[in-house]
């Protein structure tokens, strides 16, 4: 007599021929060539359920003396409870779902001082009005996965909305709150119906296998759920995520803000985010910003500290388990790409699953639908689909959209390797880089003045500001593919200064229809101070001389030939750093001063690419 298979046999049977969704009656996903399909019994937005509830956590950040509770929701298929079907989960926590400060005037630090000296005039701190209405925290997601036979849920973050404690920006309950969350939606008892009471809840609905995406802040925090090594959480996708605070507000030791946001530091972020319950901000504003912030963040050095340390996810890895799709544009001078790119290497380096998407535009851009949907298809839904044995790397083409990336073995190009390129005399008109060596030459001087723009300076013939060394014209497209580096020896005539690094291509492009990958290859910023450490920094001794190397932002980008790659040096760059008066002398020894190039093909296709 043939048995009756069972519920869970029948729903495998289902995903293996992709081509029903009835089973016995009971709506189940459906999965063909190794993607989760619509179904049209999940298609049906006005029948979802969506409630909210509170997950108590393991930390108490507000100084209540009570367990925090994060306030979190779900929207689900109706079959979830008319049919008993469970599935899995794909979640997103914020800390901007309930809104966020107004911009208003003396919200960011003045930047208009000398370096290593205090802000002339105290931050302005602004009050979050808190809004939404329950039970939506976010419509974020449900759109493309609940109907793929996905559960979505949201949480706001600590300090934000309806859930408990205090944002830290980075602090360790920043990510032990989706730990929390993660564990209830795996079958622990910490769920609420509300926010004080004790009648608990369970998600019934979910088979406890979680995905968590999201982008910039909400791209942070799936890594940051990650690192506690939660067994729940299958597989992260990260897009453009801020996985160090240190890389976010600080470059080699130099104060240095996020592209766009001139002045902003950790605190600023703090002040922005903190939406929580009004009567409990004080205590946060006391204890984190006004004491741990304010004692650790250090806007005189921009030394790397333990404050810094402790809001580096990358020093937080050793127990990951989940897998990991990279996402983050090579234009994002807001988070920029070293951030997606030191996380990825460390997880490779962990034997984990991993890949990364890299696009030429700015900041944002998820990968494609596919490539999210047959990463969580893999580790949610477990089909061996061979998402682990694609290609690693997938990069956008500087003429193509973001949904057709190139599909590469790694990231840097397994072909590319370094070319080291020389100074030649000239800078402060057009110097050379060159294959080869000069003898000695004398060393060339720029003087600090930060009313002058990066993309001015670039584009001036001559200028006493900025040195400017230019390879040949290229006669054949170059490719590079991962980190620039450059060595430099230099002097300054004050004890601090800034150091800005630009590569450009030139000539420089203008008028409206210039694209994002065009002009600006590659950026990159220092403190001299810091030469022999980055947790300690050194006042310079004026005419003395000191070495030092450092990375630009990783890319990968195909110079066309006509163009020439420059190596612009400069000191205070007034998108990014801070305004000291002009005047400040930088002296660089070229005999000692270097570039080296990550050229796809080596110094046999550099040397080819400017015959």
């Amino acid at each position: 007599m043939m048995m009756k298979k069972s519920f869970s046999a029948l729903l495998f049977s289902a995903f293996l021929l992709g081509a029903v969704n009835l089973v016995d009656g009971q709506t189940v996903p459906v999965i063909k060539e190794g993607e989760a399909q619509v179904v049209e019994g999940f298609n049906t937005p006005d029948k979802w359920i969506r409630e909210d509830l509170w997950v108590e956590t393991e930390f108490d950040t507000d100084g209540d003396g009570k367990l925090d509770r994060m306030h979190m929701d779900v929207t689900r298929p109706f079959q979830t409870e008319t049919e008993q079907l469970k599935l899995p989960v794909i979640y997103e926590t914020s800390p901007y779902y309930a809104g966020v400060a107004g911009d208003v005037e003396g919200v960011m630090w003045n930047v208009k001082h000398e370096l290593g000296e205090d802000a002339p005039t105290p931050r302005v701190h602004p009050d979050v009005k808190r809004t939404g209405k329950r039970p939506i925290i976010s419509n974020s997601l449900i759109r493309e996965w609940v109907k793929r036979g996905f559960i979505v849920v949201h949480s706001s973050s600590p300090g934000t909305g309806l859930s408990d404690g205090s944002p830290t920006i980075g602090g360790p309950n920043e990510s032990l709150a989706p730990k929390a969350v993660i564990e209830w939606l795996s079958g622990k008892d910490n769920g609420y119906t509300s926010r004080e009471g004790q009648e608990k809840v369970k998600a019934y609905w979910s088979t406890g296998k979680v995905g968590m995406t999201g982008t910039s802040f909400n791209g942070t925090l799936p890594l940051a759920a990650a690192t506690t090594g939660v067994e729940g959480l299958k597989a992260i996708i990260p897009v453009a995520p801020n996985t160090s605070y240190y890389h976010y507000y600080r470059s080699n030791g130099l104060v240095r803000s996020p592209g766009g946001y001139l002045g902003e530091d950790i605190d600023v972020l703090y002040d922005f985010v903190h939406s929580g319950d009004e009567s409990k901000r004080a205590y946060g504003n006391k204890v984190v910003r006004d004491t741990e912030m304010a004692q650790g963040m250090d806007r005189k050095t921009g030394d790397y500290n333990d404050f810094w340390k402790g809001r580096d996810y990358l020093n937080q890895m050793s127990g990951m388990k989940a897998a990991l799709l990279m996402s983050h544009g090579f234009n994002d001078w807001n988070v920029m790409p070293e951030h997606s790119y030191r996380i990825y290497k460390a997880a490779q380096e962990l034997g984990l699953p991993a890949q990364i998407y890299y696009h030429q535009d700015g900041h944002g851009g998820p990968p494609p639908m596919k490539m999210m949907n047959r990463w969580f298809t893999r580790y949610l839904y477990g089909d061996e689909n061979g998402v682990e044995k694609d290609p690693k790397a997938w990069i956008v083409r500087e003429d193509e959209r973001q949904v057709n990336p190139t599909a590469y073995a790694d990231f840097p190009n397994p072909a590319a390797s370094d070319v080291d390129l020389f100074l030649g005399a000239g800078g402060n008109g057009h110097g050379s880089l060159m294959s080869n060596k000069k003898a000695k030459q004398k060393n060339e001087t720029i003087v600090d003045d930060v009313s002058f723009s990066g993309d001015s300076l670039a584009q001036l013939a001559n200028s006493k500001h900025r040195l400017l060394y230019l390879t040949p014209i290229l006669t054949k497209d170059l490719h590079i593919s991962g980190l620039s580096k450059i060595k430099i020896r230099l002097a300054s005539s004050k004890v601090a200064a800034n150091l800005s690094v630009w590569l450009v291509a030139l000539p420089w492009e203008k008028g409206e229809k210039v694209k994002i990958t065009e002009n600006i290859i590659t950026r990159g910023w220092a403190d001299p101070q810091n030469y022999k450490s980055l947790t300690e920094s050194s006042p310079l001794k004026p005419g003395e001389f000191y070495d030092l190397s450092f990375d630009l932002q990783p890319d990968d980008q195909i110079i066309p030939a006509g163009q020439q790659i420059g190596l612009m040096i400069f000191s205070s760059d007034p998108e990014f750093t801070i305004w000291p008066k002009a005047g400040t002398e930088l002296t660089v020894d070229l005999n000692e001063t270097s570039l080296t190039l990550p050229v796809v093909g080596g110094k046999t296709a550099y040397e080819n690419a400017v015959k």
